[in-house]
Formats: C-alpha cells, structure tokens, sequence
C-alpha cells in the first residue's frame, strides 16, 4: 500500500469515528463501531462490549455486540470477560496483540484458546484510567497477523469511542429514571418502532430482548392491531439471523390452496395458475425468518406441512413429490386462543407445542393508556411526512380526548384516527390538530359507548383531566398549581410530561 492509500485510509477512518460521534443511542454506536472495525481491520469476527463506568469490578457488560461468532463461540468470547485475553486487556489498560494465541504463552492453556483454535487476536481496552469496556478481533482472512498498523487503528479507535460511549450512557443512565424501557432499548436495535414508555411495554421489551438471540420458534399473542409485526420485526432484527431475509406471511388473507402454494411453493402444474414452478415463502426466507401471521388461521392441511418444517427442516412443494430442505427461523403471531381451538380440534396439539416454545403477550392499548399521547404525536408526525403535509401538531384537547377514549382496534385504530385527523386538520388550515378534526368516528369515552374500562385507565384518565383543569386555572403557573393540588412542584413537571399535556 503506497503512502498515498494510507493517508486516504486513515482518513476515511478518522471521517467513520466523527459519523460515530453523531449516534443517539448505545446499540446503533455498538453496530456501527463494530462493523467499522470489522473492516479497517479485516477480521474475520469480532467483539464489543461496553460496561457501565461506575459499575465496578466485575460487573458484566451492559451492552454488546458481535460479528461472526456461533452462539457457542460468543459464551466463549464473554467468558474472557472475566478471565483470560479480554480480562488481561481491560486490567492492564493496554493493548493485547498476538500471532497465534495458541502459541501464545500467556494464553495457551486456556481451554477456550483450545478448543476453538483461536490464532490472531487483537483486544483493545475502552476507557480510562479504569476501562469500561473492549474491543475483540479474531482472525483475519488472510491468515496473517494483525500488525502495528491495525493496533493503532485499535488504539485510536478506543480512545476516540471512550468518550462518545460515555456520553451516550450518561444519557442512557438519565433516561433510565425515567423511562423504564430504556434498559431493553439500550440492547435491541429497532426498538424504536415499538412506542411508548409504559411499564407493560417495558416488560415486553425486556422478553424481546431475551428471546431474539436465541434460535428458537416463538409465538407472538395478543388482539388485532396491537403491532404483533412489529415486535416480530423487532426480534429478528437482534437474532442470530439478523440482516438475512425477513418474510412475512398473512395466513388469513389467502384461500387454503393458494396460501399452500405461497407458503410451500409450488411445481409446475400444481393449480391453475402454476404455470411454471412457483417459489414459497419459505424457499424465500431461507437463512433468515419466516414470519406467519395469524398463524390459527392455517388449514390442517398446511398444519401438517408446517409441522414437518418445524421437526425436521423438510417440506414439500404443492405438487411435488420431492422434499425441500429449510433453514429458517419460525416466528408466528395469533390473535385467537390456540389453545381453545386445540381442544376443539381445530389446531393441531403437536404443532401448537412446536410453535410455543417461548410466547410472548403484545398487551392491548388499555393496559398502556401512557402510551397513548407519545403514539399520536409518532403518527402525527407520520401522517404529514407521509402525505407531504404542512407540519401540524395536536393540541392539548385533543390529547385529552384520545387518553379519555376507548380503543377497541387498540395502535392500529388510533394511527388511522390521528392521520385522518391530521388530513382534516391541514384542510382546515389549522396547525394545531383539535378533537373537532377526528370527525364523528372518533373513539368515544369508553364510559359511554360500553367498552370496559379499568381502575388503573380510569383514574389516569381523571388525574390527566384534573391536572389540565388546574393548569388552565392558572394560566399554566406550575408552581401555583402545584399550590392548588397540594403536589411538589416537580411531581407537577412529571405529570405534564407523562400525560403529554401541551399549552395551546
């Protein structure tokens, strides 16, 4: 490499760490500064972990991320966490290097150099004076060391990603008090899909996060219009399989026969339009995810057919005599109870066992009403993108309206109420979207139309309209109205920001 490439080199690099610098959360840094190493380096896998600072000897990692490792491999790498080439890095605060680790003296006997024959290593520590966390590369293509020049690339890397990870986990550690679905964030990638910081959100969150690594079927629960999708989205975003195909399958929205055939496939000739072979679904997710929404809704024919994917990674093509091998993850989704239509024999008893290994519960919008103002103003703000409208914004009242109304159709209902609110709004000419704009199917109270409402949704529902009464009696004085309630001044500020109460 002449010294011309180098310099272009290093100051591509330099420009990549800058790019670092502007990210906004802890997982999409860890991805970006991961994948930028990957390639400066050229290793074949790598590792990297960021701890938080003041969490003491010890203490695991908060966040991670790898390239190329199996899931055996990756217990392995973190069990150098505590012991080992990681360790050593991080207690030394310097730079390990080294040709072949296991010809390597310091390491050599350890039975994860061993038993995974591992020979290059580069680890980096990230922090000081105490390191918080380290960089891990192992193995280049070329089968070469790593050398000096990648060390330094190493170095520079750690002591320009310290302070970018530290600020970004101050923000983490403030927006943790009040948030609690910022921990489950700080892990997954494209969680902010999923909005809200509702404790039941939270928790589901937190389910997502142990579940996507692991190579296992799941089964996404809950009623219709809940964003069962997009928690599947969510899951294969962080698996073992992530960045491979992601297909997604409606079971309801086709006849039984057609929705074999784009399931399975089809040979040539199998029905009326297989004019030629057809490919599946599941030809189409092979390596990645298979995701069959409204999985209840499969004939037991297919039933059957799915089982067989499911115990032996075999299926048969409609027509086709010739069995297909798959490797795709499963991941379903159903709105009825599988297990009420097992025991009336309408769903297979083996298949509903396979696809249950691990299930996790979208809970209805009523069980997290705090969540309703921050989903509105998302869909408000994709409603004018969306439509290139003028930005708009909701105001107070209708705030107020939507946290006091029922939603039976739950996020989906109210993402079509708020983008036809938005439309009229726009129409109007209005830049504020008011309750007059969500016209006359406007989700009513839920009071007043039947729908049950809880303790918990009804009381938040009094405190939001209590609270937005006694700040318009004081012309929005939080201090005086903090008076007038007998609150703390700051317990006042909390309220406002978790009812997303805005003054007109």
């Amino acid at each position: 490499m002449g010294a011309g490439d180098a310099i272009a080199r290093e100051r591509d690099f330099l420009l990549r760490l800058l790019e670092l610098g502007q990210a906004d959360d802890v997982a999409r840094a860890l991805e970006g500064a991961l994948t930028l190493m990957i390639e400066i380096s050229g290793a074949k896998r790598g590792y990297l972990e960021v701890g938080v600072p003041s969490a003491g000897d010890g203490a695991p990692p908060a966040w991670s991320r790898v390239h190329a490792f199996a899931d055996d491999e990756v217990a392995a790498v973190k069990d150098k966490l505590s012991r080992g080439i990681i360790a050593a890095a991080m207690a030394r605060g310097e730079t390990i290097e080294t040709a072949s680790a296991m010809l390597d003296p310091r390491f050599e006997e350890q039975d994860s150099v061993r038993g995974h024959r591992i020979e290059a290593v580069l680890c980096a520590p990230i922090g000081a004076p105490v390191p918080f966390g380290a960089l891990y590369l192992q193995g280049r293509g070329n089968g070469t060391p790593f050398g000096p020049e990648n060390r330094r690339f190493a170095e520079l890397f750690a002591r320009h990603a310290a302070p970018i990870f530290e600020r970004l986990v101050t923000a983490y550690r403030a927006q943790l008090a009040t948030d609690p679905t910022a921990a489950a964030r700080a892990r997954l990638n494209g969680a902010e899909q999923l909005i809200g910081r509702s404790d039941a959100l939270a928790a589901l969150l937190d389910e997502v996060a142990l579940v996507a690594p692991l190579d296992v079927t799941v089964l996404i629960t809950g009623p219709s219009g809940t964003g069962k999708s997009a928690v599947a989205g969510v899951i294969a975003a962080n698996g073992s399989r992530r960045g491979r195909p992601f297909v997604e399958l409606n079971c309801a929205a086709l006849p039984d026969e057609l929705l074999e055939s784009e399931l399975f496939g089809a040979a040539q000739g199998a029905h009326s339009t297989a004019n030629r072979r057809i490919p599946g679904k599941v030809e189409a997710a092979e390596g990645g995810t298979l995701f069959l929404d409204e999985v209840g809704e499969l004939s037991l024919r297919a039933q059957a057919k799915l089982l067989q994917l499911l115990q032996d990674g075999t299926y048969y093509p409609l027509g086709s005599s010739r069995a297909q091998r798959a490797d795709v993850r499963v991941i379903s989704a159903t709105n009825v109870d599988l297990a009420a239509r097992v025991a009336a024999k309408a769903f297979r008893e083996d298949l509903y066992y396979r696809l249950v290994v691990m299930e996790l519960r979208v809970p209805p919008l009523d069980a997290r009403r705090e969540d309703i103002v921050p989903l509105a103003e998302h869909f408000c703000a994709r409603a004018c993108a969306k439509h290139r409208l003028p930005t708009v914004t909701l105001g107070e009242t209708a705030r107020m309206m939507l946290l006091s109304s029922a939603w039976p159709g739950h996020v989906r209902q109210l993402a079509h109420a708020v983008e036809g609110a938005v439309i009229r709004a726009v129409g109007a000419r209005s830049e504020v979207v008011a309750p007059a704009h969500f016209g006359p199917t406007a989700a009513a109270p839920g009071a007043d139309n039947g729908e049950p409402m809880t303790f918990q949704a009804a009381t938040r529902r009094f405190q939001a309209t209590l609270v937005a009464d006694a700040l318009r009696a004081t012309d929005w004085n939080v201090s005086q109205t903090a008076d007038n309630l007998g609150l703390a001044r700051s317990h006042v500020y909390n309220l406002i920001r978790s009812f997303g109460l805005e003054r007109e």
